[in-house]
């Protein structure tokens, strides 16, 4: 199969589901540390058929990974919908304009544009942060590819057409709200938020947006929580993360505590569902779970279930 008809099918399952306000589902890959790709794609394959696309991080947390660029370019080849995410961390201006380049002649056609974990946050304290243009910098160059030239205004030659988005939290203040305003006036054509927790305190993120005349998708992120010192941890620990009370006693009081928490998932999937454009699982590791939380929310296709069905009947 050419790049060509990959990016079209890509587009056509991501891009214009987003357009159609059809609600999304998008899972999580991290790439291997090292060129052994196998236990990665494996996790891709737990959860490609009930996803429509899926995020490759990008160094995630400052830790180091394979390339965004070369593991999304890795699923491509699968059949894949890759949203490749790129941080602003690790690259100027010329290494962004190149990967972004490099990535839509390998057949990406989808990015997510964020600001990257500051280096002293993983394990490579010593390395120099780059930080030379900020999301909306990179979102506004990626405009101008999109229009045929550079950063600079010079010509580029091919065409160039990449889904943009860029990420937010769902408590911002005033300063990131203008931030926001900046990112979609650039070019984002989506928004993916920070793992949501407080369905009321989101409901008033949305209307917010809409007060502000931000009218673009947003697709909720969700982190589905394991333990009670996960959700103590990332309450205390992640800016724009606010776990409500209730959540806590739920947790505390919970005999298995990883199943309330998919549980408290399944509930927030099914209000998402009434609220927003599309849902983001980060299932930390445990791929299996993702099928769980779709299909405890009816969200996984009816031929999907049958295929299930079928595969346990015959074990």
């Amino acid at each position: 199969m050419s790049s060509d008809a990959v990016c079209e099918r890509q587009e056509a399952s991501f891009r214009e589901k987003l357009g159609s306000r059809q609600f999304v589902i998008t899972g999580e890959l991290t790439p291997p540390v090292g060129t052994d790709v196998s236990k990665t794609l494996g996790n891709g394959e737990i959860i490609r058929d009930f996803v429509d696309a899926v995020n490759v991080t990008d160094s995630q947390c400052a830790v180091m990974h394979m390339s965004s660029v070369a593991f999304s370019h890795l699923l491509i080849t699968k059949n894949y919908n890759v949203i490749m995410q790129m941080t602003c961390r690790d690259r100027n201006r010329i290494a962004i304009q190149g990967d972004l380049l490099g990535a839509a002649a390998l057949g990406i056609q989808n990015v997510l544009i964020m600001t990257g974990d500051h280096p002293s946050a993983g394990n490579n304290p010593g390395a120099k942060p780059v930080y030379d243009l900020d999301p909306v910098q990179v979102l506004e160059t990626i405009t101008k590819m999109k229009n045929g030239c550079d950063i600079r205004g010079a010509p580029i030659s091919g065409s160039f057409d990449m889904c943009a988005g860029c990420v937010s939290n769902i408590d911002p203040d005033n300063m990131h709200m203008m931030k926001l305003h900046k990112k979609v006036r650039a070019g984002a054509e989506f928004i993916q938020t920070q793992a949501i927790y407080d369905i009321d305190k989101y409901d008033e993120f949305l209307e917010l947006l809409s007060d502000e005349g931000i009218d673009v998708p947003v697709i909720g992120g969700l982190v589905p929580l394991r333990t009670l010192k996960m959700a103590e941890y990332m309450d205390r620990s992640i800016p724009g993360i606010t776990i409500p009370e209730d959540i806590f006693d739920r947790m505390r009081n919970a005999e298995d505590q990883e199943e309330e928490g998919l549980r408290i998932a399944v509930e927030t999937v099914r209000e998402l569902k009434k609220m927003c454009s599309g849902v983001h699982i980060m299932p930390i590791g445990c791929h299996a779970n993702t099928k769980r939380i779709l299909e405890g929310a009816g969200l996984l296709r009816d031929s999907r279930k049958t295929d299930t069905v079928m595969q346990e009947q015959s074990l």
